[in-house]
């Protein structure tokens, strides 16, 4: 069983920066993928950047040039490092942390962006 907790949600201006984080539990950790979706209101979960063990990223449309996600094994932590913000950014965010073929998810922590 991996442990997933994530953290940094609150409220900001559009413009704005969050940094979210995620720590995940395991000597492990470092060949975890990992990745933050985004649930909003009314909206089915939506996938907004990955990590391989590698390092690798990918990121939706909606974010890229935007949002950066990052790794740091020694803390078992990934970030989501988010600039730019708009209200449609608002959303609950999901961590994950994927050890094929399993997945376990965080809670969630709410960000909310106002206009």
């Amino acid at each position: 069983q991996v442990h997933v907790v994530e953290s940094g949600g609150g409220l900001v201006q559009a413009g704005g920066s969050l940094r979210l984080s995620c720590a995940a539990s395991g000597s492990i950790f470092s060949i975890y993928a990992m990745a933050w979706s985004r649930q909003a209101p009314g909206k089915q979960r939506e996938l907004v950047a990955t990590i391989t063990s590698g390092g690798s990223t990918s990121y939706a449309d909606s974010v890229k040039g935007r949002f950066t996600i990052s790794r740091d094994n020694a803390k078992n932590t990934v970030y989501l490092q988010m600039n730019g913000l708009k209200p449609e950014d608002t959303a609950v965010y999901y961590c994950n942390a994927q050890i094929s073929p399993r997945v376990f998810w965080g809670q969630g922590t709410q960000v909310t962006v106002s206009s």
